[in-house]
């Protein structure tokens, strides 16, 4: 009788324990769009002044191909893995990152992470030890 009691108490902890994890990453997703939001309003309000000043804004002086690259790169993706990554400094598999962000069964989230961890390891942010991505 001690097994199964001792059973359903690591059943119950084990689902508060996923509840709390999925409170978090809400929080965290809810989070990351403030933030987007917020770097979209600053970048908004750069735009204006330099309009202000006389002075074209830097996306207008860029060529097309270069602008796509600097897009891509705003992204809180990377902020938000490199983020998951610095607070981890043993070091992260590709499966707890994903876990983590909670895109874990979302192919293109998977993709996107994966994509993100790519561009950082190339960028020298990131670097892989032992299968562990770990802030560089």
């Amino acid at each position: 009788m001690a097994e199964q009691t001792f059973a359903d108490f690591i059943t119950r902890d084990r689902e508060r324990l996923h509840a709390e994890r999925e409170q978090i990453s809400n929080q965290q997703h809810e989070l990351e769009g403030k933030l987007a939001d917020i770097n979209r309003e600053l970048a908004a309000i750069d735009a204006y002044e330099a309009a202000k000043a006389g002075n074209a804004p830097a996306a207008a002086r860029q060529p097309r191909a270069a602008r796509a690259r600097t897009q891509a790169r705003r992204g809180s993706k990377r902020d938000a893995l490199m983020q998951v990554i610095k607070g981890n400094p043993s070091g992260l598999t590709r499966g707890e990152i994903l876990e983590r962000m909670g895109v874990k069964g979302d192919k293109s989230g998977e993709m996107s992470v994966s994509n993100a961890l790519t561009a950082l390891t190339k960028a020298n942010q990131v670097t892989r030890r032992d299968g562990r991505y770990v802030a560089a």
